[in-house]
């Protein structure tokens, strides 16, 4: 019984341990790029999009069946404004989980910087729903 016991424990604390992954961080030695001030940035047009990319698809996941934010189109906004600090990106808990960039789990990819730039310069100019 002692044996099933330990066995039990050992590998509990095994399972523990590498099921929580985190991706690898953003590589900021790669500046992110620069969104120029008078371009426009649209959530429905230039954000949304970025949440069902092929190969990054964040709605795969994020679909409504799970506790995770619904990033499907048309629920996206509603259920991920609650973690965004307008104005300020890097005090947004959306930002800081991008994956790349503090994501809870390995999802197999991380979001090109392009994409990150184009979320954080949406969120620093007020996280609007245009």
């Amino acid at each position: 019984m002692k044996k099933r016991i330990s066995f039990f424990l050992i590998s509990s604390l095994i399972v523990f341990n590498f099921s929580c992954y985190y991706d690898q961080e953003i590589d900021l030695s790669q500046p992110l790029p620069d969104i120029p001030v008078d371009q426009p940035i649209s959530f429905s047009s230039d954000i949304a999009p970025i949440f069902s990319k092929t190969g990054k698809d964040c709605t795969a996941c994020h679909n409504g069946n799970v506790a995770n934010p619904d990033l499907r189109a048309g629920n996206a906004y509603t259920n991920i404004i609650a973690l965004i600090v307008a104005g300020d990106a890097e005090g947004s808990e959306f930002y800081q989980r991008l994956p790349g960039n503090g994501h809870p789990l390995d999802v197999g990819f991380v979001m090109d910087n392009a994409d990150i730039a184009l979320i954080k310069a949406w969120i620093d100019r007020g996280a609007e729903n245009n």
